[in-house]
């Protein structure tokens, strides 16, 4: 087994519209990395949490959590040392507790003697999701498998990949602001009209429909959330603002990406993604937000050793 082994974690959008909870979809170009290296002492130590703000104690860094975990159930007789790099927004809602948690879950089972299969390593960071952010595992299971993932049940686990049309572009909106992901699931209805179920499940049908046909117009009128995006809309400044503008420059569609503040639009290819990107940023800008926009395409390989 190596001694030291460095690993990088994609960003992820969580939900993808309808999908919450249930839906999240790994995002190429930007995530985490963490260095974890065995230590004698048993435990976990944070040498570098990857950001000022974060907490140097194991037991409240996302990396740390998922990391004890992995030694706790592989009960390995060694400790771990974690450097962990911060590549994605704090509070951003692009996954990243989740990617920091993949990171340190698969750095650490890296270094075991006999390693945990997948399925307990999105059960160790789901541990620290639970800690940090409240138990989901849409953004979770997507950095760590890679593309789109879809949740049919965590009890037991039974993760789905889905197929990614090859010509799809992500354009992300990241506003100058943040939002702590349980302040935007305090918000979210403890229960929801009858219609309003089955036009998510309807939508959430033809999102794996899209994703196998390669139908880009279908994905992207599946992107209709009537949940969690009109209970967390009103907490992002500038957000109902960039959809409209995103839209009518040519988005497939547009929403939330996870509890916010960043916004997700789909594109049909490049030229249309910047197009979409130059008007989001312009609807911010013109609310006096400052906005960063970036173009992506999904990350089919999920977690991975460097």
């Amino acid at each position: 087994m190596p001694a030291q082994v460095r690993v990088f974690a994609p960003g992820s959008i969580g939900n993808l519209g309808p999908g919450l909870d249930i839906l999240g979809l790994a995002v190429g170009g930007v995530g985490d990395e963490v260095i974890a290296e065995r230590h004698g002492s048993v435990g976990v130590i944070i040498a570098d949490p990857g950001h000022p703000s974060l907490p140097t104690d194991a037991a409240a860094h996302t990396s740390g959590i998922a990391s004890s975990e992995v030694l706790r159930r592989a009960g390995a007789g060694f400790g771990v040392r974690l450097v962990v790099r911060k590549g994605l927004p704090l509070s951003g809602g692009q996954g990243g507790s989740a990617a920091s948690a993949v990171a340190g879950a698969l750095a650490t089972n890296l270094l075991l003697d006999r390693p945990l299969p997948s399925s307990a390593l999105v059960l160790a960071a789901l541990e620290a999701e639970a800690v940090v952010a409240g138990r989901h595992a849409d953004n979770i299971v997507a950095t760590l498998l890679g593309g789109l993932v879809l949740i049919r049940s965590m009890d037991p686990p039974d993760l789905v990949r889905l197929p990614v049309p090859a010509s799809l572009r992500i354009v992300l909106a990241h506003p100058d602001r943040s939002l702590n992901t349980r302040e935007g699931r305090a918000v979210l209805p403890a229960a929801v009209p009858l219609e309003v179920a089955l036009h998510q499940a309807a939508q959430v049908g033809a999102i794996v429909a899209a994703a196998h046909s390669g139908d880009l117009e279908l994905l992207g009128r599946a992107i209709d959330d009537r949940i969690a995006e009109p209970a967390r809309g009103p907490l992002l400044a500038g957000f109902i603002e960039a959809k409209q503008a995103a839209m009518a420059a040519g988005a497939l569609g547009c929403s939330i990406s996870g509890s916010g503040p960043t916004a997700f639009a789909l594109a049909r290819d490049d030229r249309s993604a910047a197009r979409i990107a130059a008007a989001m940023a312009a609807a911010y800008g013109g609310l006096g937000v400052r906005c960063s926009t970036r173009i992506a395409t999904p990350d089919h390989l999920g977690a991975r050793a460097l």
